[in-house]
């Protein structure tokens, strides 16, 4: 296991670091791959720029630590969880990046849930 993701061993400042980490990581793989490694055949920007869009809207809230887009964002990245499954079943050639795409989305997943749990009760205490 790479990552602990324990319930004892989370709070909120790690869970917030995993969440950035992988966050940061998932964009970078997504800009190489999709734009550098295996451009599309036909209008690549606009590929990469679908590709990209629904990872920026969150970015804001992630950087100011807000809960609330912390969970929504765990919904978002669903579709990259997805996107990995698809590309790692269609594309031998691309499996490697969709590997490492289902690993990141994972680790982006649980590390927002859980900050967005353990910030929230932490603001709720504090009241």
């Amino acid at each position: 296991m790479l990552l602990n993701f324990s319930p004892k061993f989370m709070t909120p400042m790690r869970s917030l670091y995993i969440t950035l980490s992988g966050y940061f990581a998932l964009l970078i793989l997504l800009i190489t791959w999709h734009g550098f490694l295996f451009p599309a055949a036909r209008q690549p920007w606009l590929i990469l720029i679908f590709i990209i869009a629904p990872l920026l809207f969150p970015l804001r809230g992630l950087l100011k630590e807000n809960p609330y887009t912390y969970a929504w964002t765990s919904f978002v990245i669903l579709l990259y969880f997805i996107h990995g499954v698809v590309e790692a079943w269609a594309n031998d050639n691309e499996r490697i990046y969709a590997v490492i795409e289902i690993y990141l989305s994972i680790q982006v997943y649980i590390g927002a849930i859980y900050y967005a749990r353990l910030q929230g009760r932490a603001l709720k205490q504090q009241e």
